[in-house]
């Protein structure tokens, strides 16, 4: 199958290097310490933050920092797939633990001992990226809540289809059997926080694998490239709300 035409466009109708567009809505759910929604092109996420708040768990309480918990899950109706996956399956599990140790990354734990801080992520519409996309909505969900963060924590995915680095995978790209990887990433401090390829590092190093170094490098590089894009329009959302809520003060 032809991923990027003779006229280098690809099946959606981007230039390899271009990302799907990015929308971002915060505040979506009322009872929630802070929450928003983030779209990245056709995939669509929800998150919510709740705490810092009493841990639940006595057993659980750490005495010099907040402990983070996580539930990343997918709406039935977020693939058009009658195949119902049950709650807590591997690959929900693996994911929510990826999403959690990245915002442990960026959040500022120390500041909240005893406490615990839950992230609920949800699936709403699934067309690739999706891992990108829940880390984007708790990074907003975090900052709505007012939790003190490092850095703003942005995620992007690159791909290698077609002889051709490809930034922001679809469904139709993500799934095409090639070499792809997530990227997560402190932008302001230009630190690397999240990577998983889609094949083991092992494989990557030899030359003779389906992704050489050289090649890994350049499109580690360019989801790199995503995650500041993502981190740019991220800070242009949060001035637009703060922007908002001065305004309503001042009426």
């Amino acid at each position: 199958m032809e991923f990027v035409s003779p006229e280098g466009l690809r099946l959606d109708g981007r230039r390899p290097l271009e990302m799907r567009q990015l929308r971002a809505e915060i505040g979506s759910i009322s009872k929630a310490d802070g929450s928003a929604v983030f779209e990245m092109g056709n995939t669509k996420v929800i998150a919510a933050v709740y705490g810092p708040r009493e841990v639940e768990n006595k057993s659980q309480q750490i005495s010099d920092k907040a402990l983070v918990r996580c539930e990343y899950t997918m709406a039935n109706f977020s693939t058009g797939d009658r195949v119902r996956k049950p709650k807590g399956d591997r690959r929900s599990t693996e994911i929510s633990m990826v999403i959690r140790q990245t915002m442990e990354s960026c959040i500022l734990l120390e500041k909240f001992p005893q406490s615990q801080i839950d992230i609920f992520v949800q699936v709403l519409q699934a067309d690739g990226g999706t891992r990108s996309a829940c880390i984007n909505a708790a990074t907003l969900a975090l900052a709505d809540a007012g939790i003190p963060m490092r850095d703003l924590v942005t995620s992007c995915s690159a791909g290698y289809l077609n002889s051709t680095p490809l930034l922001d995978l679809n469904y139709v790209e993500d799934s095409a059997g090639g070499p792809d990887v997530t990227v997560g990433l402190l932008p302001k401090m230009d630190k690397v926080t999240l990577l998983q390829p889609d094949v083991a590092l092992p494989e990557i190093m030899q030359m003779d694998s389906k992704l050489p170094i050289d090649i890994f490098e350049n499109v580690m590089q360019l989801a790199i490239e995503g995650c500041k894009a993502v981190a740019i329009y991220i800070r242009e959302i949060l001035l637009e709300n703060t922007k908002q809520l001065e305004y309503r003060r001042g009426k």
